[in-house]
């Protein structure tokens, strides 16, 4: 399924959520230019689970868990986690004012690399994007915005179909997916998809949610 937008426009200029999606095309057309470099640099400021239990320095270790937020691995998933950034992120930052929400969309970013890392202990593979952090978002979307009708395309068979969706439904199958494919992919790093970081990162977004938000306003539509 594919978000196409939601009912719900916002009230102030979203300048964290455009800000952040400027850094994530910016990183990404500078990895674009490196070229032959370029694997140097994903090993250098993605994060590598295994990398964390080593004897390397403190920077080594933990950096990469913020800079991997921001880097990706090709146009698709650049593209993806920008659409669902542009859709989502927007009345979440309404909700929870600029600062807010930038400290709470690092806080998600960083709580999904360690759920991932996690369950990936030993794993050397790089984990990058920006999907953790999203996924924190989501996760807050799910909470404040239940009734929120989200415009989606649908594949079925070989056609597609556009239909409105409410927010809870579409977000909560998008949760229970990843889930399952967290599930059957656990011990396995050759599926290129970091599960347990959108699983973590969702879980984060409803759990930290309650830090920034003293009294829920929910939004019925």
């Amino acid at each position: 399924m594919i978000p196409l937008r939601d009912n719900i426009p916002h009230k102030k200029l979203p300048i964290v959520t455009v800000g952040l999606m400027i850094i994530n095309i910016v990183v990404f057309l500078n990895e674009l230019i490196l070229g032959e470099n370029l694997q140097e640099f994903i090993f250098l400021y993605g994060f590598i689970p295994s990398r964390v239990f080593s004897s390397v320095g403190v920077g080594e270790k933990f950096l990469p868990l913020f800079t991997s937020m921001f880097l990706h691995a090709g146009w698709m998933h650049l593209i993806g986690n920008m659409l669902f950034m542009w859709i989502f992120a927007d009345n979440v930052e309404d909700r929870l004012g600029h600062f807010k929400f930038l400290i709470f969309y690092i806080i998600c970013g960083l709580f999904a690399a360690f759920v991932h890392g996690i369950f990936n202990l030993h794993s050397a593979i790089p984990a990058i994007g920006a999907s953790g952090a999203i996924a924190g978002v989501l996760g807050a979307y799910f909470v404040i915005f239940p009734r929120a009708k989200v415009l989606t395309l649908i594949p079925i068979f070989f056609f597609w179909q556009i239909v409105e969706l409410p927010a809870s439904f579409f977000l909560g199958f998008w949760f229970l997916y990843q889930l399952f494919l967290g599930v059957i992919s656990t011990g396995t790093y050759a599926t290129g998809i970091a599960f347990w970081a959108h699983i973590g990162g969702f879980l984060g977004g409803m759990l930290f949610l309650k830090l920034f938000i003293r009294r829920l306003r929910f939004i019925r539509n």
